[in-house]
């Protein structure tokens, strides 16, 4: 078993080998908006798992994830080679490649966020001229009882 921070090493250089080969040497036009956000290895070294994202050429554009997915499996082999060139171990690791998720959960977290700024306008909004229900300080002893002891 490897250590964690070698291994840890180890996953930062196979994602920087996997981008760059995605960039420069693999001219497949599916991969355009591919970006890779991360890659983790597993302990013993032999799985690698890249995460990636696919962006559109604008904000109004729909990725092809699809494409994307079947262009990075058709390049799997390429991309093993190149990362085994690279990184020298003894045993080049297996990789796969899943989408990552993290620009949906912002994007949902962004809606949120922006719906609970509604929310407190509204609260405020009506708040706004409103006076208390009881007496402004609930907690105002009255004068005529006695409070010490």
């Amino acid at each position: 078993m490897a250590d964690h921070a070698r291994a840890r090493r180890l996953a930062k250089r196979i994602g920087q080998v996997v981008a760059s080969a995605i960039e420069h040497e693999i001219k497949d036009p599916r991969l355009a908006g591919v970006t890779i956000t991360d890659a983790k290895i597993t302990g013993d070294l032999r799985d690698a798992t890249v995460y990636y994202t696919v962006l559109g050429e604008n904000l109004e554009a729909v990725p092809d994830t699809a494409g994307a997915a079947a262009a990075l499996a058709s390049a799997r082999g390429v991309l093993r080679s190149k990362v085994g060139e690279s990184i020298g171990v003894r045993f080049t690791p297996t990789l796969s490649f899943v989408p990552d998720s993290v620009p949906a959960d912002a994007q949902r977290i962004d809606e949120l966020l922006a719906k609970a700024k509604e929310a407190d306008a509204e609260v405020a909004r009506r708040a706004t001229g409103a006076e208390p229900a009881g007496d402004p300080d609930p907690y105002k002893p009255d004068e005529g009882t006695d409070t010490s002891d």
